[in-house]
């Protein structure tokens, strides 16, 4: 039986970055990753594959063919809320307002049930599930057990694969489960995103063939900004820039190109909990 992973996509456009808001300087080019996604789309039909890609819903009311044709396409959407800022930096009404907001304006662009959320740089506040459970969510992926790196990770999290959400949160709702981001077994640095560019995708590579020896499913991700030629825009760090555009493209497929079934976050939880009902009735999977 072929292993699977999920390879997501935090559908945001550049100019929607922390790094691009911090940046002094600033672009006129529109919709700066919609190519990417495009891309994407393409690539994943290629290898009859599918995915999960977590949109800003603000992307989808100004681009909604872009979101659609994803959808479309057979790809899961789920949320990354509505303008991609920083939950934390909100108070908690504002953070209901971007999981509601978002979760409507999908479900209304692409016409299907948004169950799944990621928040912006992984960046969750302890009302972070009960919030989702109120307003409608069943699955989150905003975890990441990486080590701890100042800025980035602060390396309080130990879950590899998906779990109900009080594993994160003891009083968390039960509704909810949790499906992290996957690290390198081991060196407990994230798989995908920036640690793509900077690792190479043999690294990725390893690093999902060492998850799927132990049971576990990868849960790996990328941006459609990584996917194009990015404008020079002064103040934005220079390691945004790393090997995006077509070095990234030719990572993506060749991460496409290995013995895994990709697939959607949702179809690995519904199968997940079809098992764990078969054996809670003492059947065998």
């Amino acid at each position: 039986m072929t292993d699977r992973a999920v390879l997501s996509i935090d559908f945001e456009l550049f100019t929607q970055t922390p790094a691009y808001r911090s940046a002094s300087g600033t672009t006129d080019r529109d919709g700066v990753g919609l190519d990417g996604g495009r891309f994407f789309r393409d690539t994943l039909a290629k290898y009859d594959a599918t995915s999960t890609a977590f949109v800003v819903s603000s992307v989808a009311q100004t681009h909604p063919d872009a979101v659609r044709a994803l959808s479309d396409a057979g790809i899961e959407i789920g949320s990354h809320t509505q303008t991609h800022q920083l939950l934390s930096a909100l108070d908690s009404e504002e953070r209901r307002a971007e999981l509601s907001q978002s979760k409507a304006v999908l479900e209304r662009v692409t016409g299907k049930r948004v169950s799944g959320f990621r928040a912006p740089a992984f960046d969750i506040t302890d009302d972070h599930f009960d919030l989702l459970a109120d307003t409608g969510y069943t699955y989150d992926s905003s975890v990441v057990s990486s080590r701890s790196i100042p800025g980035w990770y602060g390396g309080e999290y130990d879950i590899h694969e998906p779990v109900p959400a009080t594993a994160v949160r003891p009083d968390a709702p039960d509704s909810v489960t949790e499906f992290p981001a996957s690290v390198m077994p081991g060196l407990q640095l994230p798989l995908t995103g920036t640690w793509l560019r900077f690792f190479g995708p043999r690294y990725t590579i390893l690093g999902m063939k060492l998850l799927a020896r132990r049971g576990i499913t990868p849960m790996l991700y990328v941006h459609p900004w990584e996917l194009v030629d990015l404008p020079a825009v002064e103040g934005v760090p220079t390691r945004v820039y790393v090997r995006t555009g077509d070095w990234m493209r030719r990572a993506v497929e060749r991460i496409l190109q290995q013995d895994f079934e990709f697939t959607t976050a949702r179809a690995v939880l519904a199968d997940g909990e079809a098992a764990a009902s078969q054996l809670h009735r003492g059947e065998t999977p």
